[in-house]
């Protein structure tokens, strides 16, 4: 199974690169592991006080789980995912069964900041974007997907996602072998990776 960890800052168009990767191959072919599903479970604490959890920090993955889970994929055995809510910064009791394929695709903001999960990454892939663009989708999507206001969007941006972004995720770049500018309008960065990809699979039929 190869294993491709998809990173970059939030709103840098991760999600759009792993789509177009996943609509070139056969569904059978490839899974996707979000490091969303992998929040920790903050069920000990209040509502009020999971609403300030800083996301953007590495502490905030339980990333031993994902990491067990991608042993138990590459061993032959499916995985029951978690489901996470940004509602209410819970995990779900229901799980996702994930069976194992050829590609597996882990995306994430901080999967390239944890040296046990980079160790078990083929292809480590780092989508870039300008800060602004990136701020101007997490406006759209927070208010859209998580039921936030504008001010808390900026309010958070400014205090937990710029600062954790500066000192986590920008500096886990240099543990890229592939670096896509521009996030999920460049073309020409994504076929080269379906191409690595599509070239791996072949290897593995001879």
């Amino acid at each position: 199974m190869l294993i491709v960890g998809i990173a970059g800052g939030t709103g840098s168009g991760k999600t759009t690169v792993v789509n177009k990767v996943i609509d070139v191959f056969h569904k059978d072919q490839v899974i996707v592991l979000p490091q969303d599903a992998y929040y920790k479970d903050n069920s000990h604490i209040s509502l009020e006080e999971r609403q300030k959890i800083n996301f953007d920090h590495p502490d905030s993955v339980e990333f031993q789980l994902l990491i067990d889970h991608l042993h138990q994929l590459k061993s032959g055995k499916g995985i029951e995912m978690p489901v996470y809510s940004y509602l209410t910064c819970l995990r779900s009791e229901e799980t996702i069964s994930i069976k194992p394929a050829r590609v597996a695709l882990v995306e994430g903001i901080l999967i390239l900041t944890d040296a046990g999960l980079r160790n078990m990454l083929d292809i480590k892939v780092f989508v870039d974007a300008d800060a602004d663009d990136r701020l101007g989708r997490v406006i759209t999507r927070d208010i859209v997907e998580r039921g936030r206001s504008v001010t808390q969007v900026l309010g958070r941006y400014h205090e937990t996602v710029k600062p954790s972004h500066l000192q986590f995720i920008e500096p886990s770049k240099r543990y890229a072998d592939v670096i896509i500018p521009g996030g999920g309008e460049n073309q020409v960065g994504i076929e080269v990776l379906i191409t690595i990809i599509r070239q791996h699979l072949q290897k593995e039929k001879t």
